[in-house]
């Protein structure tokens, strides 16, 4: 073979490896363009299913968060005022009683017996005293007549003040036997909720017993003692001096609105130790729902902001250094648009970085990214684009 035939055959074979290599590396060049052509906007086969919302003006109620417990109203502890036999219980334990009803039978015989002896007394002293009074009318003629001399009348004068305080201590001590008898039947302060009883019928009680028969708690309406951070009280006192403050109890396991009521007062000091300030709310609890020492989180309606840009606070991402939403494009392509908020519970109120009526993604933002392709839905009770 040639020189000039191996030449031209070894030039072939050059062109037809540079040419093979060129259509590799084209090849390689395009299947990239491809990928990240399919990264940033995804054929609508693949485009990623979200729920979204539009972006509103809204009133957004500011709610502070404490940690409270339910007391009764009031709570008494039913003790003997004098001692004896407890002979009657006539309520049961659990009861809802009135004011006024009989709760216990404390043995009243001794006592009736002490106030019929202070009457008795206090008859004879009577009878002692009308007779005095008429030996001094008898001794004032014997003495106009000077049948009888002046010490006589000075005398019995002192008799009849002598009966006449005797009748003022008897008095005193009818009203102090009566005063015992009455302790002897138990009555209910006020309306409220008895407790277990502690002694049962037969049993001797004393005044000086630190158990008592029973209690009896207040617990319609009912109150809640809770605790905010000492920078909310002069807010606190400025919503006060509008009017009613709306206090809410929830449920801490099962975040159910349990009762609603307003705010009494707040503490008259705050806590040094903590740094905060103890506040009392009355609910009425028609439905019993709530019960003393139960430990419930309370929300305390500050103020409402009116009229503000709120989303709900599902669709406001965290970044590394900040906060953020996808806002879903014309094109079903989605944005990442930085945004500053502020939290207010189930909604975040934007102070920067989204408009009225756009569309932003509410849930499935852990599959996205810049330029990703979406289908959207509206989630339940929201407007969606």
């Amino acid at each position: 073979m040639s020189e000039r035939g191996l030449n031209g055959d070894g030039g072939r074979r050059r062109f037809s490896g540079a040419l093979a290599t060129l259509s590799i590396v084209c090849g390689i060049l395009a299947s990239s363009t491809l990928l990240q052509a399919q990264q940033a906007t995804p054929p609508s086969g693949n485009a990623v299913p979200v729920s979204v919302t539009k972006v509103e003006r809204e009133d957004v109620p500011v709610w502070l968060s404490g940690l409270g417990t339910v007391q009764a109203l009031n709570t008494v502890t039913v003790r003997a005022r004098v001692d004896g036999t407890l002979m009657q219980v006539p309520v049961t334990e659990g009861q809802v009683v009135k004011q006024g009803t009989l709760l216990a039978v404390i043995d009243p015989r001794p006592y009736q017996a002490v106030l019929d002896q202070a009457i008795a007394k206090k008859a004879q002293n009577e009878a002692q005293l009308a007779n005095a009074k008429l030996d001094l009318q008898r001794y004032s003629s014997l003495m106009r007549q000077d049948f009888a001399s002046r010490q006589q009348v000075d005398t019995q004068k002192m008799q009849v003040d002598n009966f006449t305080a005797a009748l003022k201590g008897d008095e005193a001590t009818i009203e102090a036997a009566q005063l015992n008898l009455s302790y002897c039947y138990i009555l209910a302060p006020f309306e409220g909720r008895l407790g277990l009883r502690q002694v049962d019928p037969g049993n001797l009680v004393h005044a000086s017993d630190a158990n008592g028969i029973m209690t009896i708690a207040q617990i319609r309406p009912i109150a809640v003692v809770f605790t905010l951070p000492q920078r909310e009280l002069p807010g606190i006192v400025e919503e006060m001096a509008g009017g009613p403050v709306v206090v809410t109890a929830w449920s801490g396991a099962q975040g159910q609105e349990l009762a609603r009521g307003t705010l009494l007062t707040p503490d008259n000091a705050i806590d040094t130790t903590t740094g905060t300030i103890r506040l009392k709310a009355t609910f009425p609890n028609d439905d019993n729902k709530l019960w003393p020492g139960q430990f419930v989180d309370t929300r305390l309606l500050l103020r409402t902001e009116r009229q503000v840009v709120a989303v709900p606070a599902r669709a406001v991402q965290h970044g590394l250094t900040d906060l953020y939403v996808y806002v879903v494009k014309p094109d079903s392509t989605v944005h990442r648009q930085p945004v500053e908020a502020v939290d207010r519970g189930p909604v975040m109120v934007i102070t920067m970085g989204l408009e009225p009526d756009q569309t932003i993604v509410l849930d499935g933002q852990s599959r996205l990214q810049e330029g990703m392709l979406v289908v959207a839905t509206a989630a339940p009770g929201q407007a969606g684009g």
